[in-house]
């Protein structure tokens, strides 16, 4: 049906004269009663089964136009009007199917684009693309175009659009969550301490990301790489071999406030993890650096660890330290170095730390890698991946 249509609209008017054996047919099919039988069709259909009215409509307009009433070209020029917004509105369709239904990434990529390209600020095709771009995280060609897609529709988001219907997405709660997760995951080897701000507001809201270890991975990991890897080294550079002064006592207070936030993340992707035989293979990567970490902020003792994992998903989440500007008080010396609950170190110093009298304290190496997977200082493993 859809190869004599194609055929019957390309035959200009002055050729209708030539069709020889399907004359009377296309003759019958195309009378006055025939065409009011099919506009009727149309009326009916168009809003319970549009496939059917499409259908109606493109055999009315397949007909011959040399003689028609002024009526008749109204009819015409609606139904061409209707059945172009169809066929967008079935590529709109098509391009759901392929990227929610079917995950065919590079399709609906591929689709979107074309969308896109009509409509450069359609949230609704931004939203999807972005929103799914994390799990096109390996592909070189689409990862950076869905970064693209994510930060723009983020941004109209947040300048006040809104859709409708989010489908899948069920709310735009849902859709502030997985675009701050995809530019979170897509820019945290280049740009950790940005993509870390990210991260943060992905797990802010009451979503899969808010309980999946991966979040919690990669937020420890930003924090590693990102924030820890640049002061621990600027920390080496001023005081490392030098006599300690209230300038290196403070830098170190600040070192060790990121460390507080790089366990917390890392003990809740090890207690989100639990027994789940999905994490089994990352869950000993996160486990190994939480130890690590733990044990520089507890005199190198691990006493206290597995409590602390029990209970760390009950609290909220931590946000970035502020950068202290004096020193905090001292605290007793019975009191381990840690995260106080309120956010910040409890001391001056790290417990796991000698505080020499002469020289400056060190600080554990800084990781080496941009992929926080639960980097070890000084390895480069593999980065989470959801």
């Amino acid at each position: 049906m859809i190869g004599a249509t194609v055929a019957l609209l390309a035959l200009p008017v002055a050729a209708t004269n030539l069709i020889t054996a399907n004359d009377d047919v296309v003759q019958d099919a195309c009378s006055v009663d025939s065409k009011n039988a099919l506009y009727q069709d149309f009326l009916k259909n168009r809003k319970d089964d549009q496939a059917k009215a499409y259908d109606a409509a493109k055999k009315y307009l397949a007909c011959p136009t040399a003689e028609v009433t002024e009526e008749q070209q109204k009819i015409i020029d609606y139904l061409k009007k209707w059945t172009t917004a169809y066929e967008e509105g079935m590529k709109g369709a098509t391009f759901e199917k392929a990227l929610w239904t079917d995950k065919n990434y590079a399709e609906a990529y591929k689709m979107g684009a074309d969308l896109l390209a009509k409509n450069p600020d359609d949230l609704k095709v931004l939203t999807g693309l972005g929103t799914n771009g994390y799990l096109v995280a390996t592909n070189a060609q689409l990862a950076p175009l869905a970064l693209d897609y994510a930060r723009k529709a983020l941004q109209l988001i947040e300048s006040g659009k809104n859709l409708d219907n989010w489908g899948p997405l069920t709310n735009r709660e849902t859709a502030l969550a997985y675009l701050n997760f995809t530019i979170g995951t897509l820019t945290v080897d280049k740009e950790p301490a940005n993509a870390l701000k990210n991260l943060i507001k992905a797990a802010q809201y009451e979503t899969p990301l808010k309980k999946s270890p991966f979040t919690y991975a990669y937020i420890a990991g930003a924090y590693e790489t990102g924030p820890y890897a640049a002061q621990s080294a600027e920390y080496k550079r001023l005081y490392t071999g030098k006599d300690e002064t209230p300038e290196s006592k403070l830098a170190l207070a600040n070192i060790n406030q990121l460390v507080d936030r790089m366990v917390d993340g890392y003990a809740r992707a090890v207690a989100l993890a639990g027994n789940d035989p999905n994490f089994a293979k990352q869950k000993p990567v996160w486990q190994e650096s939480l130890t690590t970490w733990y044990k520089y902020l507890h005199n190198n003792s691990d006493a206290g660890m597995t409590e602390f994992v029990a209970s760390v998903v009950s609290k909220p989440l931590p946000p970035e330290p502020t950068p202290l500007t004096s020193l905090p008080n001292a605290a007793p010396a019975s009191t381990p170095i840690g995260n106080s609950g309120n956010g910040t170190s409890s001391t001056t110093a790290p417990a796991g730390t000698t505080q020499p009298t002469s020289k400056a304290s060190t600080t554990p190496a800084a990781a080496t890698s941009s992929k926080p997977g639960g980097a070890k200082p000084g390895t480069t493993p593999d980065r989470p991946r959801n």
